[in-house]
């Protein structure tokens, strides 16, 4: 059969489906090339009721069936394309394809991870038809550098010509031509030479050079065709989060440095001429790419936008794609908008290219200066100032009141309690009575380990309040954890969130992508509805978890059975968020004061010098450094036995207490007992509570015993581990919820080992997804007695070991540990 087209069933071109015609008939062929480890194809067959093959020349699984052809009504041939009965693809006998059903992200998530997947038809493949009076006009909740689709970076790195890292040519694998090998040896041998490497050995010396050496990224691609579609399926694979199964936050961070070389470009030295690389850019072998290359060269010729840079560029497609989405008003959080070097520039670029933006795409963009709610620790080299919240604020106070500024959001992985920012909201909520319409959004709830964060943000902003001011417009972003809302209690919170007239937003696909939700029907969205509470939909930045608005409310209504009733409900209150921010806007702009278009950056440059920095502490936090409060406990990790890792205390939430079970303490005896002090070593968190603690106490046979503690402990902890005079690795992060990251660092990525996980919350269904996702094998082991934790391990089928009895498991952690 000869090749006729092929279409995507997913949003990150990771269900391909191609089509093969002979005469009349016509085949397709189904494949999922970025998911290596056949669950998700093999699970979608399943569903399906569908053929799996292994093809020859790949070794890997396709899905195979004929696709049938019909005349319709006005006497047209059409081919119908159906998998379990559901329509999924209209093809014209002209090469027209118009699909019809698409497999959320959700549940392509849940389908590539485990080997018994759980979800039925109806949730899988999902057809796109949503209630007009219903659709989402807004997104409320979205961040700068992960809104748009990796094809659409692709094609700004190439019409920008950005430079593009040896290191993550080398990471990625990219083939590169024999004049392309030849100047990047030219170039790293220029950049090792003109860099202080002082210190430096081995892979880190290896990283700095490789960071530091470049190419143009469209000599990479356009000037390299024989690899070029390989190329840019790699990239494409790395602006996107983990794909075979739910990632944790460390995996999001690692997926923002690689967005980063694009969403903050830097333009090569040497670029090619304009004609050079539109010519370049006909033999593009991505046709969504190459369409929005050619868009991006006519608009170099355009005098709207010729003299874009590239963020301005960037703000562009984000408008023109939310016109695709049918979104009229976004808010995007932007962390550059709260710093002193960056926000000035960023404001000046906002208004030159914002009027343009509206009149093409009827796209209004407003932005929330972000404010990290714990410091940044993946950059190492990029060391977060101690008092960067002090710089976030003067800065803020300075930009508050500019019509694009709509006000400011507290965000980052929630591992701490937000009361600890209680004085940082406190100025938040003075700064909210100057200034019209200012948004305080707090991220709270999206952790089951801190359960009473939506509440303490609601109280935060109520109890700063001055006699007589009103309530701040305050938005909670996620509150998908609380105290039980069917409780006393949870009814309590229902009415002071009503009454408070506070927003929460809802992110389901990256809840469920960065392992913050694997049950659905715990989802607390229709008790919020039902409570009269309003409730808005947001994308999370949707293109990094595979979705977008219209994705994303398709899977708000199939996964959570969201009626119509309830959409209305969500469409109404984002009308009212909508209004009130658009009197704030034109407010603002009526304000006397506002510079013109030109003299922006200087302005607001002068404001932030001219700011008094407060001299207040805008943390609440008494923890003591761990480096230098356990310094003589600190060494290495054994390299000759191996890790067994215990979560049983030091991975629950603020409200979350172990009780110890005789069935688990006899599991630990055994261990105890039978394992070899030669050949195992234990390894468990920082708090020395429940189970942890118990191994301490009953180490007759003397095993090493390691805990990974964070950088900041609270006395009572270095204390404890101190007299229990246990080995100690540090970690990066400041907060034990994460904790796992360091797990992965230090073992799951360099090492067998086994994880028993006794109890635990959020932080411990991150760390059994850390040990499922792994480079090294790890074995898992979970006790069913553990709601969170059996939930999680759930959902991972085949890859981890559910267990009530100690028999069931001892003797093959035994073996495994011999």
């Amino acid at each position: 059969m000869a090749y006729f087209g092929h279409f995507y069933l997913d949003r990150e071109k990771d269900i391909i489906v191609e089509l093969y015609r002979d005469g009349g008939e016509m085949r397709y062929v189904l494949r999922t090339p970025n998911h290596h480890s056949g669950n998700l194809i093999t699970n979608f067959a399943a569903l399906c009721g569908a053929e799996l093959e292994t093809e020859e020349s790949t070794g890997l699984k396709i899905m195979t069936g004929p696709v049938f052809s019909y005349i319709d009504g006005n006497n047209r041939q059409v081919y119908i394309m159906r998998l379990g009965g559901t329509k999924v693809a209209n093809i014209y006998p002209d090469g027209l394809i118009e699909r019809k059903a698409t497999v959320p992200a959700i549940a392509k998530t849940f389908m590539s991870q485990t080997k018994h997947y759980r979800l039925d038809l109806f949730r899988t493949l999902v057809k796109t038809y949503i209630f007009s009076e219903c659709k989402f006009k807004t997104d409320l909740h979205t961040h700068m550098n992960a809104i748009l689709e990796p094809d659409i970076l692709i094609a700004l790195g190439l019409a920008h010509q950005i430079n593009y890292p040896l290191y993550y040519i080398k990471k990625l694998g990219l083939k590169l031509s024999a004049r392309q090998k030849s100047m990047l040896e030219r170039a790293r041998s220029k950049a090792e030479k003109s860099l202080d490497l002082n210190g430096l050995s081995g892979k880190y010396r290896d990283r700095r050079i490789d960071d530091n050496c470049f190419i143009n990224f469209a000599d990479l691609i356009l000037k390299n065709p024989s690899h070029a579609a390989e190329n840019l399926a790699a990239v494409r694979n790395s602006l996107a989060i983990l794909k075979d199964g739910q990632a944790v936050f460390s995996n999001l961070e690692k997926v923002y440095l690689y967005r980063y070389v694009f969403t903050k470009g830097i333009p090569c030295g040497r670029p090619m001429d304009l004609e050079v690389l539109n010519e370049l850019g006909k033999a593009i072998p991505d046709s969504d790419i190459k369409g929005y290359f050619d868009q991006m060269i006519r608009d170099k010729k355009d005098v709207r936008y010729r003299e874009n840079s590239l963020f301005q560029d960037k703000l562009l497609w984000i408008g023109r794609s939310y016109a695709g989405q049918g979104i009229t008003y976004a808010e995007i959080s932007d962390t550059a908008l709260a710093r002193e070097e960056s926000a000035p520039g960023r404001l000046a670029e906002i208004h030159k290219i914002m009027p343009e933006i509206t009149r093409e795409t009827g796209v209004l963009l407003r932005f929330l200066a972000g404010i990290r709610r714990t410091p940044l620790t993946i950059v190492k080299a990029n060391v977060t100032p101690a008092d960067y919240l002090k710089e976030n604020l003067r800065v803020l106070e300075a930009v508050a009141a500019d019509p694009y500024v709509a006000g400011c959001d507290i965000l980052g992985e929630e591992i701490n309690d937000i009361r600890e920012l209680a004085p940082l909201i406190g100025a938040l909520a003075a700064l909210a009575e100057e200034v019209p319409g200012f948004v305080i959004r707090i991220h709270a709830g999206e952790s089951d380990s801190l359960r009473d964060n939506v509440e303490a943000a609601l109280f935060c902003v109520k109890d700063a309040l001055k006699p007589g001011q009103p309530m701040p417009h305050l938005r909670i972003g996620h509150g998908l954890y609380t105290t039980n809302l069917q409780t006393p209690h949870g009814r309590r919170l229902l009415e002071e969130i009503r009454a408070a007239g506070a927003v929460l937003e809802f992110q389901l696909s990256s809840n469920v992508r960065l392992n913050n939700l694997s049950r659905m029907e715990r989802h607390p969205l229709k008790q919020y509805l039902s409570a009269g509470v309003l409730c808005v939909q947001g994308t999370d930045g949707g293109a990094l978890y595979g979705t977008n608005p219209i994705d994303e409310q398709l899977a708000l209504e199939r996964m959570l059975g969201l009626s119509r009733e309830d959409q209305l409900k969500m469409r109404q209150a984002e009308d009212r968020v909508l209004t009130a921010s658009l009197k704030a806007f034109d407010e603002k702009k009526k304000a006397p004061g506002l510079p013109a278009p030109g003299e922006i950056s200087s302005f607001y440059a002068e404001r932030i010098r001219a700011r008094q920095e407060t001299p207040l502490s805008l943390w609440s936090d008494k923890r003591i450094a761990a480096e230098s409060a356990l310094s003589e406990q600190i060494r290495r990790l054994p390299a000759d036995k191996m890790p067994l890792i215990v979560a049983g205390g030091s991975f629950n939430g603020s409200r979350h207490k172990t009780v110890m079970r005789d069935e688990e303490l006899k599991l630990l005896d055994e261990l105890l007992e039978r394992a070899d002090p030669e050949k195992v070593f234990f390894v468990i968190g920082h708090q020395l509570s429940g189970y942890e603690r118990y191994i301490t106490e009953h180490n007759t046979k003397g095993f090493e015993i390691f805990a990974i503690v964070p950088t900041l402990l609270t006395p009572r902890e270095a204390a404890a581990v101190r007299k229990a005079e246990l080995g100690v690795r540090l970690s990066i992060e400041p907060y034990g919820l994460g904790l796992y990251k360091s797990f992965a660092y230090e073992i799951f990525k360099r090492r067998r080992s086994v994880l028993l996980a006794l109890d635990g919350n959020a932080a411990g269904a991150n760390l059994i997804q850390e040990a499922k996702n792994g480079k090294k094998k790890a074995r898992i082991f979970v006790s069913s007695r553990s709601r969170t934790l059996r939930a999680k391990t759930q959902t991972l089928g085949g890859y981890a070991t559910l267990f009530l009895k100690k028999d069931e498991v001892a003797g093959e952690i035994l073996s495994l540990l011999d």
